[in-house]
């Protein structure tokens, strides 16, 4: 199907690398306002740059709520609302066994993976309703659903996501906010780099070629923000089957 995301405006968390990267430069592809969210303005300045007009950068630590508040904010002021929110940022290291963690890099974690998503959440919301509704994205794993070694904080927090996905919906949906959750499998960015050079478990053992590419999780993202992705809210779409590769057109 021909995606059109014409009049849409999208908040990218994360969008200074990456998947975020891509899907910032995606949606405004297909024709959306995108709002480049991280916590640096270097590198999604220097994006936001090269997209042109339909395209801001605005400094966002999703650790702290005022800051998701703030770029909200920020799209509503120079777009006109909100009616994308892809929930992207999240982290993975530092990766460690749990009995040699260290439990306030592992609260960081929980504040960057899970307490990212939930600021996101409440702070789209009021933007959303009063724009008439909107989609929201949460970037899951197949961590969420699976335990693996040295990776406790990331699937604990990848879990919590997926519910917060679920409960988000069971409010949400019947207000015209959709949730939608996204799990891509591993893909080829500097998290793969931090887990290959962890040597724990058998995903650093994975050769390079046989991870996604970021482009490819974007293209799925714009896909899931249409109306085609209705069927699949109130949960993760997984991107590893290839029943789901051919409804959204990537294979």
């Amino acid at each position: 199907m021909a995606i059109d995301l014409s009049r849409k405006t999208a908040l990218i968390t994360g969008a200074s690398r990456g998947i975020g990267e891509a899907t910032a430069r995606k949606l405004a592809e297909y024709g959306a306002n995108v709002v480049l969210a991280a916590r640096s303005l270097e590198d999604t300045q220097r994006i936001a740059d090269e997209i042109g007009d339909q395209a801001i950068a605005v400094p966002c630590d999703v650790s702290r709520y005022e800051d998701v508040a703030a770029a909200v904010g920020a799209a509503k002021e120079r777009f006109g609302g909100l009616d994308i929110l892809v929930n992207n940022a999240g982290t993975i290291e530092p990766i460690a066994r749990l009995e040699e963690s260290n439990p306030e890099h592992w609260g960081q974690v929980v504040d960057i993976n899970l307490k990212g998503v939930y600021h996101g959440l409440r702070a789209a919301y009021p933007a959303m309703m009063s724009g008439g509704g909107g989609v929201i994205i949460n970037l899951s794993s197949g961590a969420a659903i699976s335990a693996l070694e040295g990776w406790s904080h990331y699937c604990a927090t990848k879990a919590a996501v997926l519910s917060l996905t679920r409960c988000a919906h069971k409010e949400w949906s019947a207000e015209g906010i959709r949730v939608v959750g996204l799990s891509p499998g591993t893909v080829a960015t500097d998290m793969q780099v931090a887990i290959k050079g962890s040597g724990i478990n058998p995903v650093s053992a994975m050769d390079w070629d046989r991870h996604k590419s970021p482009e490819l999780v974007a293209e799925a993202i714009a896909w899931l923000a249409t109306d085609a992705g209705r069927p699949y809210d109130g949960d993760d779409f997984s991107l590893n089957t290839e029943e789901n590769l051919r409804a959204a057109g990537l294979n």
